[in-house]
């Protein structure tokens, strides 16, 4: 194994270990709370309490369900099996399974430091994205919800595959290749979001490598740059584009069979686009003042014209300017097209569930607006005396006002009623969200206020069936039997496969018969 020296350049394996150190402590301060945190009923269920092959633990039964199972319209058999260890460490006390996500994420903030450093031989530059990534609000969503291991998972394994590729393309050892591959897929294990890394790693081929395209520019950490045609650069990445493929293959298999994929008439074509060009304008936005977040942001039934004509010029010519400057700033370029690029799975043209767009898909591709930012206010101040104090001091205070916003907004996570408040309190017509806050009402047996939030996601979509059974069992609870049988058999109309909707009907109809023979 080499010295530490000779993996980073000049006196910088001192610093680079107090800054890991840094950034573990620095997550782990605002994370910490998550500890007193409870499960979720939106999702936790599915991934944790309520699945019993999870529940059990890791038995054999349990492995093989996990590499089988396409539940929760993935495969990701390392993320069921992440859950499984932590029943096996804590059970079912959700302390122990949120703070495994604090670990995870607090690590993978490490290894984002430690590639960047690898790759460009800057510090500061490497360590104000490292804790950006850390800290920033926009990233609570992926470390705060137990359901999201699969994301913090999956980002341990994309920085973790890309310093493998760094030492491949440094030392071209066919160990550093297979090293790269494996750990590729199992990140697509965990999460398919890793389909696109193999073109972040042209990308990277771009810059910093300097492997091809730009002239002039070295990779900054003193290993020598060879330059490689292009068609090899794109064979060296046909083993990771076809696992990609396999694994992009499998995922549209397992939300195709679960129902998850919309179809074109429920959500068209250009409806799709324009939501496309909105989110990526809209994550730019909330990247840069993150406020008003919520759990779920609504499909809406149209966008403003405006708005979409609005954001295609926006991303028109931010793409045409980091083209422009792709020359004397190919940070610039590379950052925009990585942002771009990681997005596309989740950027909504197949679209997946009822959100427009996602606090967690922002997980990976928030690094390349990061880089984009960090090297090009480096670059503006390059000619000032006071060049280092400057960046220290506006670092210092971004990184503090990201941190003191994250931690409230941490905070909203500790259970379902504080996260689907602030949630509605961000957004207009969210009867998912009416319908969940409904269900943790009627769990803390606040039957009323149940009530009211399943009429409330009725009134936004009369035609949610999930929001008809749950005012159902509320209203049997209550005893208003009559109702209860209505919204039963509404339930069934819009969804005739629910089982339980049929089977809850049948015990009220029950009721109903002896209440009338016997006063029952």
């Amino acid at each position: 194994m080499r010295n530490i020296t000779e993996l980073f350049p000049g006196n910088v394996p001192r610093q680079s270990a107090g800054i890991c150190l840094a950034l573990v402590v620095l997550v782990f301060a605002v994370y910490l709370q998550v500890g007193n945190h409870a499960f979720l009923n939106y999702d936790d269920n599915l991934y944790v309490t309520d699945n019993p092959y999870v529940a059990g633990g890791i038995t054999g039964k349990s492995i093989v369900w996990a590499f089988t199972s396409i539940e929760a319209s993935n495969w990701h058999p390392l993320t069921w099996l992440s859950h499984m260890v932590d029943v096996e460490l804590y059970d079912m006390n959700p302390r122990g399974h949120h703070l495994t996500s604090v670990a995870i994420h607090a690590f993978s903030s490490v290894l984002l430091f430690l590639l960047l450093l690898r790759i460009t031989g800057t510090l500061w530059q490497s360590a104000t994205v490292a804790a950006l990534f850390a800290i920033h609000p926009m990233h609570v969503e992926s470390v705060a919800w137990v359901a999201e291991r699969k994301d913090v998972l999956s980002g341990f394994f994309w920085f973790l595959t890309l310093l493998a590729y760094a030492e491949y393309t440094a030392k071209r050892k066919r160990l550093w290749y297979l090293l790269t591959l494996v750990s590729f897929v199992l990140g697509l294990m965990a999460k398919p979001m890793l389909v696109t890394l193999p073109v972040v790693m042209l990308l990277m081929d771009y810059w910093p490598f300097g492997r091809f395209g730009h002239s002039g520019r070295s990779n900054g950490n003193g290993v020598p740059v060879t330059r490689t045609p292009l068609t090899v650069l794109v064979k060296e990445k046909i083993p990771f584009a076809a696992c990609a493929l396999a694994s992009s293959i499998i995922t549209v298999i397992a939300q195709h069979a679960d129902g998850a994929i919309k179809s074109l008439q429920t959500v068209p074509v250009l409806l799709r686009v324009e939501n496309a060009l909105i989110a990526y304008v809209s994550y730019i936005g909330s990247m840069a003042w993150p406020d008003d977040l919520a759990i779920l942001y609504p499909f809406p039934p149209a966008f403003p014209l405006w708005q979409v004509l609005g954001a295609l010029l926006v991303l028109l010519v931010i793409t045409a300017a980091t083209v422009r400057a792709r020359h004397r700033s190919p940070y610039l370029a590379m950052g925009w097209l990585w942002y771009l690029v990681t997005l596309v799975p989740v950027i909504g043209l197949v679209q997946v569930g009822v959100q427009s767009m996602a606090d967690r898909y922002t997980y990976i591709p928030s690094i390349g607006l990061f880089i984009m930012t960090v090297w090009g206010v480096s670059d503006l101040v390059a000619g000032l005396k006071c060049r280092r104090a400057l960046l220290t001091l506006l670092a210092g205070a971004v990184i503090c006002a990201k941190t003191a916003v994250t931690w409230q907004q941490v905070g909203t996570w500790r259970d379902n009623v504080s996260l689907y408040r602030q949630a509605l309190e961000s957004t207009t017509n969210n009867y998912v969200i009416h319908n969940n806050l409904g269900s943790a009402y009627a769990t803390n047996w606040n039957l009323d206020a149940a009530i009211r939030e399943f009429r409330e996601a009725l009134r936004i979509n009369p035609n949610y069936g999930d929001a008809h059974y749950n005012l159902g069992n509320a209203l049997a609870t209550k005893g208003e039997l009559q109702g209860a049988i209505g919204e039963f058999r509404e339930a069934l109309r819009i969804n005739p496969g629910d089982t339980k909707a049929a089977y809850n009907l049948s015990v009220v109809l029950e009721q109903m018969r002896l209440v009338r023979e016997i006063g029952y």
